[in-house]
């Protein structure tokens, strides 16, 4: 075993998710995890703690909602429930999925960690499920989510050939990439990320700039969270690298210029508008069908739940994996739909919704992050960077 993977292992289990003797650990392992699982797995017990392991496959997945979706009369092959004029318009009630099964449920409530492992064979996988049954499945496990999510969880990604492919790169270059994002020295850079947050902390409204872009957004009384690979930062993405908080009454447009893959489709030049902190018009040059389904779940999938910094300058370019490309340098993301709550208030609910969902705007070139007025990031430098006064088109 390449010794990177059992690094990659005690990183995550000591550093992110900071395992102890006893605890109950729920590692949920995709097919092209093995040997980290196996790693994770050494890791956890040699701390005295307690695992159960699932598959994470998303064939298995796409089998489930498919044959659910025949229980209850949806045809797979049917291309009106994924076309434009009818994607969304209310045929998810025609599926109804048991809400919260309580087997499901027992699980998270026990458990103390949750490792996701991420690295599938295809990201293309759940591409052909109907809207109405993704939709229908994601909003009956409310319940479960929120289980989940209590928990320390923290997920990663371990690199596979598909993954590689994925991002346009040969295995072992993309084995390189992975790692720099991954093993890095993660105290240096929560030091610096401390920055940014204490910025947003102080702050009250923040206005983004760049081509297409002209957003105004208020984070008064929020919290940012300093993202720096560890719940210890209420931070849950091994590799991080990020300052995010939740927003509120936002209004203006966001180009999204960085393209995306979402629920398998590729999402590209996606633009939103918002009038009273909601999503009132939105297209995008490609998958825009898929950008409907998501706004379209719920009433909390029209709002922002968050608006994050990448800082992990370990991630050099874009790789189509949303757990990379947000935290790529230079760049800002904003996600449709739940907002986290170490970002709100103790009297605050935030956004609520069965999605969040992750688009990238870049901020090279002429770019701005103005914080009540006074200018956080031009040009995608930070103020106290050089290349910050001067323009840079890189």
């Amino acid at each position: 075993m390449d010794d990177r993977v059992r690094e990659h292992a005690e990183v995550l289990v000591d550093w992110s998710a900071r395992i102890e003797d006893g605890e109950n650990v729920v590692c949920v392992a995709s097919e092209g995890t093995h040997d980290l699982a196996v790693a994770v797995a050494r890791a956890v017990g040699e701390r005295g703690a307690n695992l159960v392991t699932l598959s994470g496959s998303a064939e298995i997945e796409r089998a489930h909602l498919l044959g659910y979706g025949e229980h209850a009369g949806i045809d797979e092959n049917d291309e009106s429930d994924r076309s434009d004029e009818n994607e969304g318009d209310g045929a998810a009630e025609d599926v109804e999925f048991a809400e919260d099964p309580a087997h499901e449920l027992a699980l998270y409530r026990n458990a103390d960690s949750v490792l996701v492992l991420g690295g599938g064979r295809n990201s293309a996988a759940l591409a052909d499920v109907p809207a109405a049954t993704r939709q229908a499945a994601s909003r009956a496990r409310t319940g479960v989510r929120e289980a989940r999510m209590a928990t320390d969880w923290v997920s990663t990604v371990h690199p596979t050939r598909a993954l590689a492919q994925q991002a346009g790169m040969s295995y072992e270059a993309y084995q390189e990439f992975v790692y720099d994002a991954v093993l890095r020295d993660w105290e240096e850079l929560a030091e610096e990320m401390a920055r940014v947050k204490q910025v947003l902390d102080d702050g009250s409204q923040v206005r983004i700039t760049n081509e297409g872009t002209d957003l105004t957004i208020s984070i008064a009384d929020r919290r940012a969270v300093n993202s720096a690979a560890s719940v210890a930062y209420d931070s849950h993405n091994l590799p991080s690298g990020e300052v995010f908080t939740a927003p509120a009454a936002t209004e203006g447009r966001v180009r999204f210029d960085l393209p995306m893959t979402i629920r398998g489709r590729r999402v590209r030049d996606a633009r939103l508008e918002f009038e009273d902190g909601e999503v009132v018009d939105w297209e995008a040059r490609a998958g825009e069908r898929v950008l409907r389904e998501v706004i379209e779940t719920d009433a909390g999938a029209r709002r922002l739940g968050e608006l994050g910094i990448g800082m992990n300058r370990g991630i050099t370019q874009l790789t189509d994996n949303v757990l990379f490309d947000e935290k790529l340098s230079r760049t800002i993301h904003l996600a449709l739909g739940r907002a986290y709550d170490a970002c709100l208030p103790d009297s605050e609910t935030g956004t609520d919704s069965a999605v969040h969902v992750d688009l990238v705007t870049d901020m090279r070139g002429d770019s701005e992050l103005l914080v009540d007025g006074e200018a956080l990031q031009r040009h995608g430098y930070f103020r106290w960077e050089e290349g910050f006064e001067g323009r840079s088109d890189e």
